[in-house]
């Protein structure tokens, strides 16, 4: 287990740990389809980017980054629920963007930014991760997106982009993230691990050790700038 001297750098998974992916999600479709059936529009989009993920780690599919996937998703969701406004879908298209950041997201990071370098490492493709940064109120001494690498966390190639950029051997830099695949993925590649409790996150097996297990963000920042 790692000690807090141990860790000169902080990196955050934003998808899920840092915004409310599905509750945004769920707002921008109740917008586009006042009557429809949110939570199956949820999960068509959710499905959608899940399996086009995988086919891309898997070689089925050229690289494509969020914004390509996410408006195949919003086409689907459109689609389902007949819309055909073309202004609608393509808003849809770019909910991602607009996620709220969860309640103790934007502190917690300030928090944290005073003792560390904190770098934000995500899926979303840049120009999308600027936005949903801005958007959330999310302040990064820097961020990180998979496009960069051409893939999906959890491909090593990803980790490997907060490594380089941090600049120091990856048992010395934290991964951050209430998705326990997210974090099996760093630790793979030598870097520490802390799992953060979110409603809607990835928790850890029986069999899953981590360096921190949070019940939510405060606690973690907490143990990390103690004394």
């Amino acid at each position: 287990m790692a000690e807090v001297g141990d860790i000169e750098v902080v990196v955050f998974d934003v998808l899920g740990t840092m915004v409310d992916e599905t509750s945004g999600l769920r707002t921008e479709i109740r917008e586009a389809v006042p009557d429809g059936d949110v939570d199956e529009l949820i999960v068509l989009w959710q499905q959608h980017v899940e399996l086009e993920q995988q086919r891309i780690a898997r070689g089925r599919r050229a690289y494509a980054n969020s914004e390509v996937i996410d408006g195949e998703a919003a086409r689907r969701v459109a689609e389902r629920a007949g819309i055909t406004d073309p202004a609608a879908i393509e808003r849809l298209a770019t909910a991602g963007q607009r996620l709220p950041a969860w309640g103790d997201s934007a502190a917690g990071l300030e928090r944290l930014a005073r003792r560390f370098p904190v770098l934000g490492l995500s899926n979303a493709a840049r120009a999308a991760l600027l936005r949903l940064n801005a958007h959330a109120g999310l302040r990064w001494h820097q961020a990180l997106s998979g496009e960069t690498a051409s893939a999906y966390k959890p491909a090593p190639e990803v980790y490997q982009l907060a490594i380089d950029s941090a600049g120091c051997p990856p048992e010395r830099i934290l991964m951050v993230a209430a998705h326990a695949w997210d974090l099996r993925g760093a630790r793979a590649t030598g870097m520490r691990t802390a799992y953060v409790h979110r409603p809607v996150g990835d928790p850890p097996t029986s069999t899953d050790v981590f360096d921190w297990q949070c019940n939510g963000l405060p606690e973690l920042v907490d143990e990390l700038t103690a004394g």
